[in-house]
């Protein structure tokens, strides 16, 4: 039986969210536990790894990362079904991709020279109220509990919080040994049959190209796998990856309803995927998880220092509702027209809503 002495916070999930509260947290001279039910970081990873510019400048330890992990992109070249592209771009903006396993392992070992704790292979057996905090079976008493846990949050089922309901489906083959044209370009495919409320994407990544396709998730997800092939026959005269085996492929549900409702209980709170924190327009869920994991993890240090009241009070007022995003998610879904789009591609309105989707505004740092 694993056993545990009592922490101030524990968190269950190695995420990008949880690993970025862990750190926080240890910096501030919080003792921090996590538990994680995979064998070690880098294990099956649902997520392509992309980073937005603006994460990079608002989390400085991010420019701690060692070289060869991140790979910059300069803009999108999107596509309408006919193949037709646009190239968009935004003054001093980038992406980066990423070796996101091997960011992640970084992530975790950087939690542990600090002093957190992470318990691997070690499953959530449930949480149960107890005083001035929670105990977990096998693990003891928390003053502080953090689900980090994913789209299927199991924090959220055992502690009566609100739980995702809505989903896409993600699912990403990557390639070995591949250069492509337009190496510089994250490229976005638009399709209504083969992506319904969603895009395909081809990346050069670091080392490897990733080709993806998501999509609503409202068949199942064998119908998605014969889009992914249909899809991979349709951009064969771009990017022909047809007669190469992938090294790799991921799948997994992607929440895109907004944040669950509730986020937070006294002495406890949800962040990242679990805690509907990724963007219902784009997908995109890494900065914003790491943002707000590393604001969550300062807000949980400042009330256990007797700093500050519980975050589960007002700090998750400051947590991303998407207004935006979530109108242009609604019209997407209810006007997406493969035709329209061919027609308009290149055009101002069009330009503009994609560099609403694509591009962020720059916001302060945090150390």
């Amino acid at each position: 039986m694993l056993t545990c002495k009592i922490s101030p916070c524990t968190i269950v999930g190695a995420s990008f969210a949880g690993l970025a509260c862990a750190m926080r947290l240890a910096e501030a001279g919080i003792e921090v536990e996590i538990i994680e039910r995979k064998s070690e970081p880098g294990e099956k990873l649902h997520t392509t790894g992309i980073l937005v510019r603006d994460v990079t400048d608002r989390i400085a330890w991010l420019g701690e990362l060692p070289e060869g992990l991140t790979r910059r992109i300069e803009g999108v070249r999107l596509y309408a079904p006919s193949l037709r592209s646009v190239d968009l771009s935004a003054p001093n903006y980038y992406f980066l991709a990423t070796d996101t396993p091997q960011v992640l392992r970084w992530m975790a070992q950087r939690c542990e020279r600090l002093g957190a704790k992470i318990h691997y292979g070690a499953t959530f057996g449930g949480a149960e109220p107890c005083g001035d905090g929670f105990t977990l079976p096998q693990f003891g008493h928390c003053s502080f509990l953090v689900g980090a846990d994913g789209p299927l949050s199991q924090i959220a089922r055992s502690l009566g919080l609100g739980q995702n309901r809505e989903f896409i489906f993600g699912i990403e083959h990557e390639y070995e040994g591949l250069a492509i044209d337009g190496a510089d370009r994250l490229h976005c495919f638009i399709d209504r049959r083969l992506a319904p409320g969603y895009i395909g994407w081809v990346v050069a990544g670091v080392g490897i190209v990733q080709v993806g396709l998501a999509r609503r998730l409202r068949g199942t997800a064998s119908e998605a796998k014969a889009a992914m092939s249909a899809f991979l026959e349709k951009i064969a005269p771009l990017f022909d990856v047809r007669d190469t085996t992938p090294i790799h492929i991921r799948a997994g549900l992607i929440p895109c309803g907004g944040l669950v409702s509730p986020l937070a209980r006294p002495r406890a709170l949800l962040v990242g995927d679990a805690a509907g924190m990724v963007s219902p327009l784009t997908a995109g869920g890494i900065h914003t998880a790491l943002e707000h994991g590393h604001a969550a993890g300062q807000a949980i240090a400042d009330f256990l220092h007797g700093t500050a009241p519980d975050p589960s009070e007002k700090f998750i007022a400051s947590y991303p509702h998407f207004r935006m995003k979530r109108t242009l998610r609604w019209l997407y879904d209810h006007f997406q027209n493969d035709l329209a789009f061919d027609l308009l591609i290149g055009t101002p309105p069009v330009r503009a809503a994609a560099r609403i989707v694509f591009f962020q505004r720059k916001r302060r740092t945090f150390s």
